[in-house]
C-alpha cells in the first residue's frame, strides 16, 4: 500500500519533480494544497530554517509525514543574493520573469557570473519529530546574459551548465533530475529512507 507524503509547497513544478523521483518507493506525493494547508510565512534566515518551518506546518495540519524543500540561487557577483529570497527577489508576489529581469539588471555586465542553486530537503515524520531528516546539495553553474530554453521553472533559463553547454531550461526532466541540486538532495534522502526501511 502506498504511503502518503505531503509536499509543503504550492509549486507544481516541485510537486511533479519530487513525485517522479519518489515513485520507486511506493510513496504518493500530494501537495499541501490538496489539504487546504495555507502557506506559512518563511521567517527563517537560512534554507534549513525555512524548510523546517514549512515541513512542520504541513505535518501539523495534515497529520501525514511532510517534506519541504527550501531552495534558491546564490550568485557570486551579487554577494550571494538572491539566496533565501530567490522566490520573492522582485517582491512578495513576483513571478519567475520578474525575478529573472531583476537579477539580470542587477548583475549587468559584472564579469563574476559564477552561481549555484542550493536545495535543502527536510522530512518530518510528524509535527514534533525531534530528528527530522535533513539533506542538502548544490549545483554549480553560471548566469547567462540572456534567457534560453523553455523547460524548468524559476531561474532555469539563465542558469548555464558548463559541462553540458546549455541552460538548465534546455535540459530534459530526466537530465535535470539526475544532476540538479534538488535531484542530488533527493537521492541522498532516498538513500536515507531505504536505509531506514521507508517512512
Amino acid at each position: 500500500m502506498k504511503k502518503t507524503l505531503v509536499l509543503a509547497t504550492g509549486n507544481q513544478g516541485k510537486v511533479t519533480e519530487l513525485a517522479q523521483m519518489l515513485s520507486s518507493l511506493e510513496i504518493e506525493v500530494l501537495p499541501q494544497s490538496d489539504f487546504n494547508v495555507p502557506d506559512v510565512p518563511e521567517t527563517g534566515t537560512t534554507f534549513v530554517e525555512n524548510a523546517i518551518i514549512k515541513a512542520r506546518h504541513a505535518a501539523k495540519l495534515t497529520g501525514f509525514p511532510a517534506i519541504a524543500d527550501d531552495s534558491g540561487l546564490e550568485v557570486d557577483g551579487l554577494n550571494g543574493a538572491p539566496g533565501v529570497y530567490s522566490a520573492r527577489f522582485a517582491g512578495e508576489n513576483a513571478n519567475d520573469q520578474a525575478n529573472i529581469d531583476k537579477l539580470l539588471a542587477e548583475l549587468g555586465d559584472n564579469p563574476t557570473r559564477n552561481a549555484r542553486f542550493w536545495c535543502v530537503l527536510v522530512l518530518m515524520r510528524h509535527a514534533n519529530d525531534p530528528t527530522p531528516l535533513i539533506c542538502s546539495a548544490s549545483w554549480e553553474g553560471q548566469i547567462t546574459q540572456s534567457q534560453d530554453g523553455q523547460g524548468g521553472f524559476g531561474y532555469d533559463p539563465i542558469f548555464y551548465v558548463p559541462e553540458l553547454g546549455c541552460t538548465s531550461a534546455q535540459l530534459s526532466k530526466e537530465q535535470k533530475n539526475a544532476i540538479s541540486h534538488r535531484g542530488q538532495a533527493l537521492q541522498t534522502l532516498l538513500a536515507e529512507l531505504k536505509l531506514k526501511g521507508g517512512l
